[in-house]
């Protein structure tokens, strides 16, 4: 079994302004292909090829380099894709919203949480909103890490991801990460979010 790249959710320039046509062909086209084909060389004729992905990422601390980053870079990007939505922005409704005011007091302050979380993330890396024991919480990882290897400082299921890789942002933003992370939230697919945290 080989892992196929998804088709990106939207049209390539459909998150204009917050993210340009060029950054997301680079993006998409050149990083997510890349980190695709490499998950698929590196785990051919192993005994992983028959694994899913969270099989594979819950022992990933046994596994090369080339699986680890690769295969993180394969799922990051998925799930980043979908976390964003031409007809994005807005705030979560039902039970998401709940759940996010129950576990930071307020939509406003987990956005605070979370952006310093990108913020704040060395070089480069991720922000991510997760399912853990059955709560909502924010947490980052570095490289192509992500909540579901049992390397993660904090384990969980993803619902919401944030790239803060440069390539994520420069050619609009050069090193304005901050404004990056302002601008996201224009795009954040709530409903995607919701639908991840039903099934969490």
């Amino acid at each position: 079994m080989s892992f196929t790249l998804p088709a990106l959710p939207y049209a390539y320039d459909a998150l204009e302004p917050v993210i340009d046509t060029a950054t997301m062909h680079l993006h998409y086209d050149k990083h997510h292909q890349g980190y695709c084909n490499n998950f698929n060389a590196a785990i051919e004729g192993t005994d992983l090829a028959d694994k899913s992905l969270e099989e594979i990422f819950a022992n990933i601390s046994t596994q090369s380099g080339a699986v680890r980053n690769n295969g993180g870079g394969y799922y990051n990007h998925i799930v980043y894709w979908n976390s964003m939505s031409p007809n994005g922005g807005g705030e979560p409704k039902g039970e998401l919203a709940e759940a996010i005011n129950s576990a930071f007091g307020s939509l406003d302050a987990f956005k605070k949480e979370f952006a310093d979380a990108a913020a704040t993330r060395f070089g480069s890396g991720w922000a991510w909103l997760i399912v853990k024991d059955g709560k909502l919480a924010v947490t980052s990882t570095a490289n192509q890490d992500n909540p579901l290897m049992d390397i993660a400082d904090v384990k969980g299921t993803p619902i919401l991801a944030l790239d803060v890789w440069e390539h994520a942002y420069y050619l609009n933003y050069n090193n304005r990460r901050p404004e990056y992370i302002e601008n996201w939230w224009k795009v954040v697919n709530w409903d995607y979010v919701a639908e991840q945290f039903a099934k969490a």
